[in-house]
């Protein structure tokens, strides 16, 4: 019998996978398709997408725009915005190919952009925020639009479809990157539609995540407060709003995001050393906000790195492997496996212990607590 959303719940459900380069060779976007494919079963057709980074090398320095438009209507109205705040380099139509099992696509299009100077200069604003508040209107007011990806050298691929269709979709072997993140959903309490698929994205920050965010209402009302919006129908988004919140707008590091998004409990907090006591006891006071609570794994995507992050129960699977220079996480250790038969570490991290890892070049940044 063919079973509809919402008349079956699979507890453990949604495949999330990552890969990643120390070296920043580059990785054909199949092989992270390739591991999606042997998760199948987590998924059901009704979401899946992909972030690959370091794709863009020719456009490295100019923002990637990804957006979805309802109708013919709706692009033009949205290219006017585009055109009196940005320099538009290069716009083209995101290559795709028919396939079957991905229907009722929208437009689908894609703008390699820079601020105009002037623009930029009487908005009093820094680059990134200038960008991300015209991301935020354009998502909030601009019906029939949805801005999908923003970050520079990066993108997101997703649809309603399963994941190794929705690769297939946007011809993923046709990309190369030294960093890419998958997601195959099995959704809980949101509807299934193309721009409720992950990744979510806010400029180079993007979200994979398995699991449920009992929290949502807290955590969407506090960030909203900063002028993000929330209106894609589905709770992971918040997720990517408290990142971006946290690093970009507070400076605070990976390691400390991550100990406020999963925080430690306070019986933990009350055994740790006095000075590590006196900071995590910061973190928990200044944001209760923005704890997720309920089950929950996510690898989070930015420029140079990745972070994995379970629940602090660990609730929901994250496995990761390590073979030379590469990197790999997933749900599944079979994913793992696809992509890199002959690992040479794999493990399980802990609940709430953020595993970080970035570019050769890039790994002098400081990950852990850095708050006197």
């Amino acid at each position: 019998m063919l079973m509809k959303e919402g008349q079956v719940r699979i507890p453990s459900g949604c495949a999330i996978s990552g890969v990643f380069s120390r070296a920043g060779e580059r990785i054909p976007g199949d092989l992270i398709v390739r591991s999606m494919s042997t998760m199948h079963e987590r998924s059901n057709g009704l979401g899946g997408g992909f972030a690959g980074y370091g794709i863009y090398p020719e456009y490295k320095d100019l923002y990637a725009f990804h957006i979805f438009y309802d109708s013919v209507d709706a692009k033009q109205e949205c290219e006017k915005f585009l055109d009196h705040h940005f320099e538009v380099v290069n716009l083209s139509k995101i290559p795709t190919r028919k396939t079957p099992k991905i229907t009722n696509a929208p437009l689908i299009w894609r703008y390699f952009v820079t601020p105009i100077h002037n623009k930029l200069r009487d908005s009093q604003l820094d680059e990134k925020e200038f960008v991300a508040r015209c991301v935020v209107k354009i998502n909030h007011e601009f019906k029939g639009t949805y801005v999908f990806s923003s970050g520079k050298n990066m993108g997101v691929f997703k649809a309603v479809g399963y994941p190794e269709d929705v690769g297939e979709f946007y011809r993923l072997e046709e990309y190369a990157g030294y960093s890419w993140t998958a997601h195959g959903r099995y959704p809980t309490n949101t509807p299934g539609w193309w721009g409720g698929a992950h990744p979510f994205a806010m400029l180079d920050y993007s979200i994979v995540h398995n699991g449920e965010i009992s929290s949502y209402d807290a955590n969407r009302r506090f960030i909203e407060m900063f002028g993000y919006h929330c209106d894609l129908l589905t709770d992971t988004e918040v997720i990517t709003y408290i990142f971006d919140y946290l690093i970009r707008r507070q400076g605070f590091t990976l390691y400390e995001a991550a100990k406020v998004v999963a925080a430690p409990f306070w019986s933990t907090i009350s055994r740790m050393a006095e000075k590590e006591k006196e900071k995590f006891t910061y973190l928990r006071s200044a944001f209760p906000e923005m704890l997720i609570t309920g089950p929950f794994s996510i690898i989070l995507g930015f420029e140079g790195g990745l972070m994995a992050l379970n629940d602090r129960l660990k609730l929901r699977s994250m496995v990761v492997g390590e073979k030379d220079e590469m990197v790999y996480m997933a749900s599944e250790e079979c994913a793992i496996r696809m992509m890199e038969p002959n690992v040479d570490k794999i493990w399980y991290p802990r609940g709430g212990e953020p595993v970080v890892v970035r570019l050769n070049e890039e790994e002098d940044h400081v990950d852990q607590l850095h708050i006197s």
